[in-house]
């Protein structure tokens, strides 16, 4: 069970490593773009090339759909970011249970995105954790986790590749466990626990009142979706790339402090924010270099 780009390595890994997969269940296709063309999502289109059974049910505790899994009689059930919650009576159908590939160190960063809060939240180190699913959010016990560091110039869309890499290795690892009887169960401390909410476009927001350096990272973060993003006379203007610069004025947050020939500089709460890399609405991806050459940017000129 999974959707996203992230579940992918995991469903291949599972292929390659000589496992039956008896059904791939995934969220509905949806509506996208102008043309309102159906999209698959990526689980499926991958399901499709391997010649396995899909099945996209809108709600996954419907009554029918709970009958399909019993008849299927799956050993073991495995999701990664599926993005629906399992009832018990899912929970309860397979003899090795529903095993969960999750992309944190839980307890920390239960929920939707993980991936993006521990680059925002200037984390030095993720990784990966398979546990036991129960009816909690991101709960159950831990089978088996790895850790590996975050780079200085990690976004979210690096992190999320590494992630899913590592997580489909550990899976298959963590099934041969589950054959072998060798499976771990670690219960998690609750104490320690923290929730991750879904993205949305609006977190992309940039609140020049905040460091330099917290919205360095939230750029690196939200790269490349929702992405972070200011106005600039009236239109949107996402950020690509940036670095922290020490720095102190009466200039106000968001306030254009110095402009040189490859960047220019900001104003926060703390520091200033050199712009490295920005897409002006309607306009391609850009360095500040190609930008500042087409376009006139004012010292004093205010953003957001």
């Amino acid at each position: 069970m999974g959707t996203p780009d992230f579940a992918v390595s995991t469903l291949k890994e599972i292929v390659k490593s000589g496992h039956e997969v008896i059904g791939v269940v995934t969220q509905p296709d949806k509506v996208k773009g102008r043309g309102g063309k159906l999209s698959f999502p990526e689980v499926k289109e991958a399901a499709l090339k391997l010649n396995l059974p899909v099945y996209q049910p809108v709600k996954v505790r419907e009554p029918e759909f709970v009958e399909k899994i019993r008849q299927l009689k799956p050993e073991v059930i495995v999701v990664a970011a599926f993005g629906q919650i399992l009832p018990k009576e899912i929970l309860d159908i397979p003899p090795f249970g529903c095993i969960n590939v999750h992309a944190s160190l839980l307890p920390k960063y239960r929920g939707a995105a993980p991936i993006q809060a521990a680059i925002i939240n200037g984390e030095k180190e993720t990784g990966v954790t398979i546990m036991h699913m129960d009816v909690g959010l991101d709960t159950g016990d831990i089978i088996l986790q790895e850790k590996i560091p975050i780079a200085a110039d990690e976004t979210g869309g690096s992190l999320h590749d590494k992630l899913a890499g590592l997580g489909a290795k550990l899976l298959v690892k963590v099934l041969k466990q589950l054959e072998d009887g060798t499976a771990m169960r670690i219960p998690q401390d609750n104490a320690g626990a923290t929730y991750v909410k879904m993205l949305s476009k609006e977190m992309g927001n940039i609140d020049f009142t905040q460091p330099a350096q917290y919205i360095e990272r939230l750029i690196r973060g939200l790269d490349p979706w929702p992405s972070a993003y200011t106005k600039l006379n009236g239109k949107t203007l996402k950020l690509w790339k940036a670095r922290v610069r020490e720095y102190s004025s009466g200039a106000k947050p968001g306030e254009v402090v110095e402009v040189n020939k490859d960047s220019f500089a900001v104003m926060t709460g703390k520091d200033a924010l050199e712009i490295l890399e920005l897409q002006l609405e309607g306009k391609k991806r850009l360095s500040a270099e190609e930008f500042l050459r087409g376009y006139r940017m004012e010292k004093g000129t205010v953003l957001g």
